[in-house]
């Protein structure tokens, strides 16, 4: 069994967002990791990105907070869930005048320690570039620039609007 009172937990900084993990996985099997974050107000959050290898959840306990998704923007107020598959791009930001606490989930606990090690380098040098990849996270500027690469590359067949069939008409 796991206590964890109202001024304990690992706390994060990261920029203008503090974090208190209130779970890091070790008491769940690394099943579950859950996060407190209050978002500063005019908190730009992380650049849309996608997870691989866990869900999220976010649920906003206090402020509002503007979630951007493939779609467009969901403004979040205050007693609204927010869960994110793997796979699905998203992203969040504080746009308003006032602080916002968010509870956050982690299945598996996978990302605590991309937290860690983000800290780390938010107060003393920029990230690699590598940093989110080494947690199965990518942006979506990676994605499209991977594309691009792919798409540029010399005899590559690329999938078309016909259904997959590439230059010669031959199935990919």
């Amino acid at each position: 069994m796991s206590v964890v009172g109202p001024d304990e937990g690992e706390k994060i900084v990261l920029g203008t967002t503090r974090m208190r993990i209130l779970e890091d996985g070790s008491t769940t099997g690394h099943r579950l990791a859950l996060a407190e974050s209050v978002l500063a107000p005019h908190t730009p959050g992380p650049p849309l990105h996608r997870h691989a290898e866990h869900d999220e959840g976010f649920y906003v306990i206090s402020g509002s907070v503007r979630f951007t998704v493939a779609s467009g923007h969901v403004d979040a107020p205050a007693g609204t869930l927010v869960m994110v598959p793997p796979g699905a791009a998203h992203s969040f930001a504080n746009v308003t005048d006032h602080p916002a606490v968010m509870l956050s989930t982690f299945t598996p606990d996978l990302y605590v320690q991309y937290f860690r090690d983000l800290e780390h380098h938010v107060t003393t040098t920029p990230p690699p570039p590598t940093l989110m990849t080494r947690y199965a996270t990518t942006t979506a500027e990676d994605e499209e620039g991977e594309r691009a690469g792919h798409d540029q590359g010399a005899g590559r067949a690329r999938k078309s609007a016909d259904g997959g069939n590439g230059p010669n008409g031959a199935r990919q």
